[in-house]
């Protein structure tokens, strides 16, 4: 969609090497909307169900309900999520839904007001994307919370949080800090891990464990006890899931990526824009997804190679 963004988090975009004389994209490298719906519409024909806008932050791409409403069209798609910051989304959530949107993924990483303006390096406020929550709600989306734990910065908030997903019946996402890109300053040491978080949920929950929803699922999932609300953990450090991926990531540039880590994707724009046909694009999709071989999370340490920004090709 977009490698822009209005926040500066400290696990994904730090201020240090995201500042005011970063060079983003030019706009004429970024795919359109036509172009991105036909390949969402090839991908169809290949079997893909979900598709999921993210960035950077969408928000910042103008019109992206024309986006949403053109996705919601194509035969075979039977959701479309949006994963956001959400600091525009108070703004922009009846539009959306309007359009089509299923869903939504709102990154929330602290509820303390100090604790969020450090960790999103803008000192925006945590109240905007609350606003923006009960907005999406308000206009019938579903929402769904991610919060990124990262020791001594943000553990103190996963008792807080939960309570707050559990009075406000919204589904929560808590995600061991990664090694996404290479700026983040990633250290093991402060990844505050599944068994950890989970020790942390069941000293003050009741919690009941859930089946996986569908193959390739990402979260171990559980439910509060006598309730519907749903809190679940992705552990991509510590618990590795590499072997059920299912998902393809297209970057805002037109490059496809197979694996969140990748040092490189495969670039479409000159098969996009050199008058190449579906057939050969379908092939190319059928031809690089068959030959995956990503395990990064299941190597890590034994691998070396520079990958991508998650800005770049979207979490």
């Amino acid at each position: 969609m977009t490698d822009r963004c209005n926040l500066r988090c400290r696990y994904c975009m730090p201020i240090e090497e995201f500042g005011p004389g970063h060079a983003f994209l030019p706009r004429a490298e970024i795919l359109s909307f036509e172009e991105i719906e036909r390949l969402a519409r090839i991908g169809a024909s290949l079997g893909v169900r979900k598709l999921r806008l993210t960035g950077g932050e969408p928000l910042l791409r103008r019109d992206l309900e024309d986006l949403v409403a053109m996705l919601a069209a194509i035969d075979g798609i039977d959701e479309i999520a949006l994963t956001t910051n959400g600091l525009l989304l108070a703004h922009h959530a009846e539009a959306l839904a309007l359009a089509g949107l299923s869903r939504v993924t709102v990154s929330l990483d602290a509820l303390d007001p100090a604790v969020f303006g450090r960790m999103n390096g803008t000192g925006a406020k945590v109240g905007r994307v609350l606003a923006g929550i009960s907005a999406a709600r308000a206009f019938g989306l579903p929402v769904k919370a991610n919060a990124v734990v990262q020791r001594g910065v943000n553990e103190g908030q996963v008792l807080p949080l939960a309570e707050w997903a559990l009075a406000e019946q919204v589904t929560l996402r808590f995600i061991e800090f990664m090694d996404v890109g290479e700026c983040n300053a990633w250290d093991r040491g402060q990844v505050v891990g599944a068994a950890e978080i989970l020790a942390m949920l069941e000293g003050r929950f009741e919690l009941e464990p859930l089946s996986p929803a569908h193959p390739g699922e990402t979260a171990r999932r559980w439910r509060h006890r006598g309730r519907e609300a749903e809190i679940g953990i992705i552990a991509s450090v510590s618990q590795p899931f590499c072997r059920d991926c299912s998902r393809l990531r297209l970057s805002a540039d037109g490059h496809l990526f197979t694996c969140l880590f990748a040092s490189h994707g495969h670039d479409l724009r000159p098969l996009l824009r050199g008058g190449a046909g579906d057939d050969l694009l379908r092939r190319t999709l059928h031809d690089l997804w068959s030959a995956r071989s990503d395990r990064y999370s299941e190597q890590r340490g034994d691998t070396h190679a520079p990958k991508a920004e998650m800005s770049y090709l979207g979490g």
